[in-house]
């Protein structure tokens, strides 16, 4: 039988706790480590089935909250905020953080990186930042905006900044940033369809109070400025030509364009010179693969990719 635990660490700003959740196998010798960056609007619990799965076949799983989200929200700041200054630094330092902690708990294991939306804009940064740290990553969800998208962005949520302050919601930037993902699955039943075709997983998410609300302009902006550092092409051949990715991502997925996203950021990498890179689109499937109805193939296709790395 696994076991779930949780903690707490000091986030790289310095003042706010970053709250851990960390499924162990019981009995069992420990294969390797994944750590898993969530996306935005949620928080590292969701993916307790998955974790689950990885347990039984004897890995130990890590997932924090991100700044801002779940139970790791910055004091008298509301959810879905990362900070004052530098904030997507900080998140993507506090990921590393908790990759030394739980490497020094299980030296000489195979170490990888999962993460999803946001999480895998974060990962990509990461691996920039810290290259060769990890043996693997799998970025699920990801996409690849142009510079024009992302400079158009930027300019709104400055003016929005200006006009409301960094810890504000804008129903301008949130409909900039999410408002076109839902129109592509009209008519519309939720204001998020587009997370999952699978209807038990939208309700899920609609229900749960951790998931969606207000994002923040700061988040926003800050959001919009690791994207354009991951798109740069001098920073992605600042990463480690050897490490393995796996990108996977829905076809139907309006983050990365319908696969288009997906396909750019692989031609990106594979242009960087990175060596190992490897890509799947799941026919049918929207932008939470790990929660769709078929979604144990996608488990097992990630299984199968980490055994060969």
């Amino acid at each position: 039988m696994n076991r779930m635990s949780e903690s707490y660490y000091l986030s790289s700003d310095g003042k706010t706790k970053i709250h851990v959740n960390k499924w162990t196998p019981e009995n069992t010798y420990i294969r390797g480590v994944v750590q898993i960056a969530h996306g935005i609007a949620e928080y590292g619990y969701r993916y307790h089935e998955f974790a689950e799965f990885l347990c039984d076949q004897g890995f130990v799983v890590v997932a924090n909250d991100h700044l801002g989200h779940g139970s790791s929200v910055v004091q008298d700041k509301p959810r879905l905020y990362f900070g004052e200054n530098e904030g997507w630094w900080d998140v993507v330092d506090d990921m590393e953080k908790l990759r030394c902690k739980t490497a020094q708990e299980y030296p000489g294991r195979s170490y990888f990186l999962f993460g999803h939306s946001m999480g895998s804009f974060l990962s990509r940064s990461y691996l920039i930042r810290y290259p060769g740290k990890m043996d693997g990553c799998i970025l699920c969800g990801t996409g690849h905006p142009s510079a024009m998208t992302i400079f158009g962005g930027k300019l709104v949520s400055g003016v929005e900044i200006k006009r409301l302050g960094k810890d504000k919601f804008s129903a301008l930037t949130d409909q900039l940033a999410f408002g076109s993902y839902n129109k592509k699955f009209a008519p519309n039943r939720t204001q998020v369809d587009w997370v999952s075709a699978n209807e038990e997983n939208v309700n899920a998410y609609v229900e749960d109070p951790l998931c969606g609300g207000d994002t923040t302009v700061g988040l926003f902006r800050d959001l919009l400025s690791g994207l354009r550092y991951i798109t740069k092409q001098t920073n992605i051949e600042k990463m480690d030509k050897e490490q393995p990715i796996l990108l996977i991502a829905g076809k139907n997925d309006p983050v990365g364009e319908m696969g288009k996203g997906v396909q750019k950021a692989y031609r990106c990498f594979r242009k960087a010179g990175v060596k190992d890179v490897e890509m799947k689109l799941y026919e049918g499937m929207r932008h939470e693969i790990l929660n769709e109805v078929e979604k144990e193939q996608v488990y097992y296709d990630i299984l199968e990719w980490i055994n060969k790395k």
